[in-house]
């Protein structure tokens, strides 16, 4: 064990009070996981995760500088800094060819730059948007390109009526526009909204007891009601 190892404090535990929270989706931990044997892959996809999580936009995407640009956490992948850039990188390619990370290549004005998006529904319409010429540089060095394509409706009404969406999100978003109609989906998004519920989980629970029950409107009014009531329970214990 190394001098540095040996003089680092242990954790200390999460602090109280509400902490922001990272989606990670269960196919991460039932089909990528178990196959993962390199830790300098695990810690990266784990980043990923964290690091996109805090990315804003429509479509999101990380850039190599965005790992580099983390100190500390490059510090966990190699003695120098040398042997931590080429840990990441080879971490990289693994994850892109594990099919974790979807890579797009655009020649911007700084050259080349590579993007890496989730390989989630979002991600791929991104990568396909970009290798279609879809896209157009920002200026921003942080930020060089932006994809232009619309996005499906159901994704256009939740960001419209719920909030940001996550990877997780997005695999129930596009479940849900192939088990659904079009207008239940916009029905009880709208329902949500009215009731102050602004949760996937409240829009589903919604979707479940139309397709189990049928769709009465008057009767629909008095479950949404009943559910507004409980969902704020839940918000308040």
């Amino acid at each position: 064990m190394s001098a540095e190892q040996t003089a680092k404090k242990p954790f200390t535990g999460f602090p109280e009070g509400k902490q922001r929270l990272v989606p990670l989706p269960g196919a991460f931990f039932e089909e990528l996981l178990p196959d993962i044997d390199n830790l300098a892959e695990l810690k990266t996809a784990l980043y990923a995760f964290w690091r996109l999580d805090q990315v804003e936009g429509t479509f999101r995407y990380l850039l190599v500088e965005d790992f580099l640009g983390d100190a500390r956490w490059m510090s966990s992948l190699g003695a120098s800094r040398r042997q931590a850039e080429a840990s990441l990188r080879t971490a990289l390619d693994r994850l892109v060819q594990r099919g974790f990370l979807l890579l797009a290549a655009v020649d911007g004005e700084k050259g080349m730059r590579k993007l890496y998006f989730l390989n989630s529904p979002r991600g791929r319409a991104a990568v396909s948007a970009i290798a279609a010429g879809e896209w157009r540089p920002t200026g921003d060095a942080q930020r060089p390109v932006e994809v232009r394509i619309d996005l499906p409706n159901i994704y256009r009404l939740y960001e419209d009526n719920i909030g940001a969406i996550t990877p997780l999100i997005a695999d129930e978003l596009r479940e849900a526009e192939s088990s659904y109609p079009a207008e239940w989906i916009e029905e009880a998004m709208r329902i949500a909204v009215e009731n102050n519920a602004r949760n996937w989980r409240y829009v589903r629970a919604i979707l479940n007891r139309w397709k189990e029950k049928g769709r009465d409107e008057r009767q629909n009014r008095r479950d949404t009601e009943k559910d507004r009531r409980q969902y704020a329970e839940r918000e308040n214990d």
